[in-house]
C-alpha cells in the first residue's frame, strides 16, 4: 500500500479507541523477527478486535520509511486512541507497549 493513499484513507486517530499500527522492520533480520512476534502476541493478548497492523519492510518499500521519516528500525508507529506514538526496539518490554497504548497491565 501506497504511503500517501495509507495517510488519506482516513489513518488519524480513531474515535471509538483502535488503533492503526504500522511496523517498520529490515527484512527477516533477528530483530524485526522478534519485533513481528512480540507485538502480534501483544495485540492478540491487550488489543483484541481493536487493531489493523501493517508490517512494512523498509527494503522493499524505503519511500514509505522515507516519508514517514523513520529514523531507527524496528520501529512501530502507532494511530489512534490518543496521540500518536513511536515506539522503536523489539517491543520485547511489555510495560512500554502498554504505556504508548494507554493500558493498565500488572506484571
Amino acid at each position: 500500500m501506497k504511503a500517501n493513499k495509507w495517510l488519506n484513507e482516513g489513518n488519524s486517530p480513531h474515535e471509538d479507541n483502535s488503533y492503526t499500527l504500522r511496523l517498520f522492520i529490515t527484512g527477516a533480520s533477528p530483530n524485526s523477527t522478534r519485533a513481528v512476534e512480540n507485538l502480534k502476541s501483544f495485540c492478540d493478548k491487550y488489543l483484541v478486535d481493536r487493531y489493523q497492523l501493517e508490517i512494512i519492510d523498509v527494503y522493499q518499500q524505503p519511500d514509505i520509511a522515507e516519508k514517514e521519516q523513520i529514523i531507527a528500525l524496528p520501529l512501530l508507529l502507532k494511530k489512534g486512541g490518543g496521540p500518536d506514538r513511536r515506539l522503536i526496539g523489539d517491543m520485547s518490554d511489555i510495560n512500554k507497549l502498554a504505556q504508548c497504548f494507554n493500558i493498565d497491565i500488572k506484571i
